[in-house]
Parts: structure tokens; sequence; C-alpha cells
């Protein structure tokens, strides 16, 4: 259950800083002053509005505002966690190297199994006293 959690929660916190990182657009369309389309990764449904043309010629022309009008937004991410890995100064680089070195020689040295007595005999039995003297432990 624990190591299933812990493996939920990693993969959580992956996606928030993928997330929190990914730039994308916003595309909208407008039609006639209201929102017709919008689209996060495809293209846009533009509508085909038909275009009056004026057939007098006595009559003035003016530019029309068209009545359609498109406009994209771009949500750009973070690039926070890339900038602190360039950061690194040369005090910092020497810290880090003399706490990684004394660190795996502080275990150096240990031998695995100590026996102190490995050079010595065992002493000389004569006799058995606890059965000499009928004395054992119950």
């Amino acid at each position: 259950m624990k190591r299933a959690l812990k493996n939920i929660g990693s993969i959580f916190l992956a996606i928030i800083v993928l997330f929190s990182t990914f730039s994308f657009t916003v595309e909208q369309h407008f039609c006639g002053g209201e929102l017709a389309d919008y689209s996060l990764i495809g293209n846009l449904e533009r509508c085909v509005m038909p275009e009056t043309s004026h057939s007098n010629s006595k009559e003035t022309s003016f530019d029309r505002v068209p009545c359609c009008q498109d406009s994209s937004e771009m949500i750009e991410g973070t690039n926070d966690e890339l900038s602190i890995v360039n950061e690194h100064s040369v005090e910092k680089i020497q810290l880090l190297a003399a706490f990684v070195y004394s660190y795996v020689n502080l275990f150096e040295g240990l031998e695995e199994y100590i026996i102190p007595f490995k050079n010595y005999a065992p002493p000389l039995v004569v006799k058995d006293l606890p059965v000499l003297y009928d004395t054992f432990l119950i």
C-alpha cells in the first residue's frame, strides 16, 4: 500500500511539473461579436460570411469593418527549473565534492568480520569439572 501510494504521488508530481512548464496557444474566432469557435490544439473552423457588394456605383464606399475576427493568445510556461540548474558556482561544486569524498571515506577501512580471539589457542581442559562434582545447571 505504501509503495503504491508513493508511485501515485510521484506520477502526480511529474504531471504537475510537466504542465507548469508546458506552453500552449488559445485561438478564438468571433463572428458578429460572439464567440463562434475556440481551439487549444487544432485549427479553428472559421465561418464564411457572404460579402455584400454595392451594385450602385454612385454610393460612397467606405472601408467596412469585417464582422469576423480571429484572436490568439499564447500562454507560456515557466522555465525556472532549467535556470536553477545552470547557476552553479565554483564554491558550490567544491563543497559538494568535499561532502561526497568525506561521506564515501567515512565507512572505508572497517572490516566486515572482526574476530578478537583469532590468534589465541583454546584453554586446555584436563578434567570435566561439572561432571566431576555433579553440579549441573537446570
